[in-house]
């Protein structure tokens, strides 16, 4: 069972594994521990979209893997975005405060790290579309993303 969307999330970018930028050429801003630990026990690991802001930025579209990452066999779960937006600088110890908007698809393995990227891809073209509606486009401007904390 899905957990019940929109979820809000706000919390410190802290530095993940490195692989996003890197290895994959799609950065990622990563939460803590504690805040992946605070999300409901009830959200299914796998892919979502919806929005995010970092510190005073505009909201923007993301994607976010919720999970174990089965290529990199992660032994905690982690809370990865994908902002589609270029920062010109890094976001660590900046705020993030992301609306989960809907469900992609379940986490899966990839054979190869070229798979892995082209179902991200694929993901960002998803989410892109389905975010431009105008009930989710509501969503990107919910007050959770003007408040002070």
């Amino acid at each position: 069972m899905i957990h019940k969307l929109p979820i809000y999330v706000s919390g410190e970018i802290v530095r993940g594994f490195g692989r996003g930028s890197k290895e994959l050429g799609i950065p990622t801003a990563n939460f803590s521990l504690d805040v992946v630990k605070s999300l409901p026990e009830s959200l299914q690991t796998g892919v979502y979209y919806g929005w995010a802001k970092v510190n005073d930025s505009e909201v923007y579209k993301m994607v976010l893997s919720v999970g174990w990452n089965p290529f990199y066999n992660n032994k905690e779960k982690s809370l990865e975005t994908h902002i589609m937006h270029k920062f010109d600088c890094d976001l660590y110890g900046r705020t993030l405060k992301i609306c989960i908007v809907g469900y992609l698809r379940p986490e899966q393995n990839f054979k190869s790290l070229d798979d892995l990227i082209k179902a991200i891809k694929s993901d960002i073209e998803k989410a892109t579309t389905l975010l431009d509606t105008a009930e989710n486009q509501k969503l990107q401007h919910a007050p959770f993303f003007s408040t002070k904390h």
